[in-house]
């Protein structure tokens, strides 16, 4: 089947994988710093919760509840991080294994061409789950602003009803 394609058609056909590498490149690239940023995020909470344990923050029971919310949120994320980066490293290696195939395919005068394209669906499946898996772990991320937002306005609450502002109102995660 191949033996009749140009020259260039086979070199096409090989590129067309190193775009779908690049992409995936990119996706690993963006991932990994959002798995950085969760763990720096649980260090700051880390951080909050021995500042709890040693007394020296104020709201103890509504901040213990804020915390323990963030924390499960931030666990939950970096599992579908963790995830999405293996579907992106598999793409990758499927789209490798794709365009060396269709090289060997080509140099050996194979009619075993099911097979590079094989290894470039299985890719593309693969690189369409880890963009699933993300837009999912961008819903917790979500959460986890909106846990921010809440507890900050609850302090707000805390802060004006010190000053004789609003009535006591006591902090409750919409997460």
């Amino acid at each position: 089947m191949f033996p009749s394609l140009p020259g260039l058609e086979i070199l096409a056909g090989m590129i067309a994988p190193a775009v779908l590498i690049s992409a995936s490149a990119s996706l690993i690239f963006s991932t990994a710093n959002r798995l950085g940023r969760i763990f720096d995020r649980v260090n700051l909470l880390k951080s909050e919760i021995e500042a709890l344990v040693e007394g020296k923050i104020s709201y103890p029971e509504e901040r213990l509840l804020y915390l323990k919310s963030q924390l499960t949120i931030q666990r939950k994320r970096a599992g579908l991080i963790q995830r999405s980066m293996a579907s992106l490293y598999m793409a990758t290696s499927l789209f490798v294994t794709s365009s060396l195939s269709l090289g060997i395919v080509v140099a050996f005068r194979s009619d075993a061409v099911w097979i590079p394209t094989l290894m470039a669906l299985l890719g593309g499946i693969f690189l369409f789950l880890a963009s699933v898996l993300l837009l999912y772990e961008s819903r917790y991320n979500l959460r986890f602003i909106s846990g921010q937002i809440d507890f900050a306005e609850f302090l707000k609450e805390k802060a004006d009803e010190r000053r004789g502002k609003i009535p006591e109102q006591g902090f409750s995660s919409k997460t």
